[in-house]
This record gives C-alpha cells, sequence and structure tokens, in this order.
C-alpha cells in the first residue's frame, strides 16, 4: 500500500490530523501505542476500524522513510 492509500489528510475530519484512511482514526495512535510499550494487536484491539494490513502498510512506509534518509 502506498501512503497515499494508507493516509488520508482532510480539514473536515479531525482538523486535518493525518488519519488512517476510511476511519478517525490519527496515524499518531500507532505509533504512541508502540512508544508506549503497546503491541500492534493492542492497537488493533482498541481501534478496529483500522485493518491489520493499513498498520502494517504504515510501518513500512514509515521505514522506507527513515531509510530513504541514509
Amino acid at each position: 500500500m502506498t501512503k497515499d492509500e494508507l493516509i488520508v489528510t482532510d480539514r473536515e475530519i479531525l482538523g486535518g490530523t493525518p488519519v488512517f484512511a476510511g476511519t478517525r482514526v490519527p496515524v499518531r495512535a500507532l505509533f504512541d501505542c508502540l512508544q508506549h510499550g503497546r503491541s500492534v494487536e493492542e492497537f488493533l484491539d482498541q481501534f478496529p476500524s483500522v485493518r491489520r494490513e493499513q498498520a502494517q502498510g504504515l510501518l513500512d512506509v514509515a521505514l522506507d522513510a527513515v531509510l530513504s534518509h541514509r
């Protein structure tokens, strides 16, 4: 999945906060969960509107972004 398929930024949805496509769940919520020692499974349980493929896709996009800036 590409970034554009995963993330939506729309002023009408949470004031333009980047969210998972098709949801109102901020992408930051996944990173916050991981930062606080929670698993992707726990995130998905907490936000059932986000599909596993979306969460994994976001992590893949983030990794690609970091690795491309070497």
